[in-house]
């Protein structure tokens, strides 16, 4: 969320030549499948030496283009120029009108591309397929390996998808509200 609010105020408040080509192209990579680089992905894991670690799992998908796009819309929307125009009057640095003025502001969507990011990692099979190993799996390849096995057992099959769904209950519980405000909030014109 850190990132893409960063480069997402950068693409809506700050000038600078060749931003409209370069958001071009992280929102073409949008349209790009996953499964489409995993093979060049895996190679540079495997060159770092991340390969059966978590943070090769991680650090790919840190700033996606949907989160970058989400982000500019909203500050573009959400932040007057004259605010950051005051907060440069006032002595603020550039970092500063960020981390003072803009990312309160995008606090809201911050939360709802926190949890749609959630949802999308902690679902992932592909990737992690790739690039763990067996004795390292992800909650989902756990899940897989469930269902190959000789017999399957149906009831532990259930049991282990309720046991995956609870971090994502829990996580709308506990930030629900702030969700659905940052929704409507953004869906609604003043």
């Amino acid at each position: 969320m850190f990132f893409a609010s960063l480069a997402g105020f950068a693409f809506a408040k700050l000038r600078f030549r060749g931003r409209n080509a370069l958001l071009l192209t992280i929102v073409a990579t949008m349209m790009i499948p996953v499964q489409m680089g995993i093979i060049p992905l895996y190679m540079i894991m495997v060159k770092l030496g991340w390969q059966n670690h978590l943070q090769a799992v991680i650090v790919p998908f840190l700033v996606t283009g949907f989160g970058v796009f989400m982000m500019r819309q909203y500050a573009d929307q959400a932040i007057p120029d004259e605010l950051i125009e005051a907060a440069r009057v006032d002595g603020c640095s550039t970092f500063g009108v960020y981390w003072r003025v803009v990312l309160p502001a995008l606090r809201p969507a911050a939360g709802v591309l926190g949890l749609f990011t959630f949802m999308q990692t902690w679902n992932e099979f592909m990737w992690p397929l790739a690039v763990l190993s067996p004795d390292n799996p992800t909650v989902q390849l756990s899940i897989n390996n469930l269902a190959n096995a000789y017999f399957k057992d149906y009831t532990l099959m259930f049991a282990g998808t309720s046991v995956a769904i609870l971090p994502l209950l829990v996580v709308f519980i506990v930030f629900g509200r702030q969700i659905i405000g940052g929704i409507m909030e953004g869906a609604v014109k003043a």
